[in-house]
């Protein structure tokens, strides 16, 4: 019995110690953005024993330029809570240049220090007086876009290799327009992935239902309702992080 409570009073300080590692290195807040609605949530798994890797962050760049990221490491355990701070932090470091050199550098400096683990990422430069936004991946899920009038769509970007596999691995990026009341969905397979179910058709459900919101509904009511709706299917195993970005008529222009 001794054994026994020695061995749950050290993966409680375990646990306890991931936990403080995640929420200490998520962001408290997110910035700002003049001509920009954000949202984002974090919704640990429905277990509630492990504590994952995933992350999001927005980062401003300067008045009308912000990137996005998202991702998701390997493994639930301090561990990958604390190559999650790595990782956010080479994003930081990099962040305004192209994504496919902020997506490269990061992989790099992962390699390098070869944690053992690997990391999927999304990265997404948004240039709001352009309306453009330059979007990479590695290995992560597709992100869901929607136009002003239009359906949500998967986006599906040139696949790109994990970070932390190979140090000379290269990415892609994609342009695609930002035009106002265009909504950009980011997220972490938690969200989408159900055992026993297509992932594909996962993500589709999810599109539908943003389809289904009226366009001009807060999004803060949309993070809310995509996080209900995951949380009252069949129970999760991983970890959600979500980011959803709409852009605004800028009031310079209507000025």
């Amino acid at each position: 019995m001794a054994q026994a409570l020695d061995r749950a009073r050290i993966y409680d300080s375990t646990h306890q110690l991931a936990h403080s590692l995640q929420t200490g290195l998520l962001p408290h807040a997110l910035p700002r953005i003049p001509d920009l609605e954000v949202a984002a949530r974090y919704l640990p798994a429905a277990h509630g024993l492990d504590i994952g890797g995933d992350f999001y962050d927005l980062i401003r760049i300067d008045d009308t330029t912000v990137a996005a990221a998202i991702g998701d490491v390997q493994g639930h355990n301090v561990n990958a809570a604390a190559l999650m701070g790595q990782v956010r932090a080479a994003v930081h470091a990099t962040a305004g240049a192209p994504p496919e050199e902020v997506l490269a550098r990061t992989n790099r400096l992962l390699t390098d220090l070869e944690p053992g683990l690997f990391t999927s990422c999304l990265y997404a430069h948004i240039d709001l007086a352009a309306q453009t936004a330059h979007l990479a991946t590695a290995g992560h899920p597709p992100p869901l876009l929607r136009h002003a009038g239009g359906p949500t769509q998967m986006l599906h970007l040139p696949p790109g290799l994990l970070l932390g596999i190979d140090p000379d691995a290269s990415y892609t990026a994609v342009e695609i327009p930002f035009t106002p009341a265009t909504l950009l969905t980011l997220y972490t397979d938690g969200l989408v992935e159900v055992p026993g179910e297509d992932l594909e058709e996962a993500i589709a459900a999810v599109a539908a239902r943003i389809t289904g919101t009226p366009e001009d509904h807060p999004l803060d009511d949309l993070a809310d309702d995509l996080i209900d709706h995951a949380r009252s299917g069949a129970p999760r195993t991983d970890d959600t992080a979500l980011l959803l970005l709409r852009s605004q008529a800028s009031s310079r222009t209507q000025l």
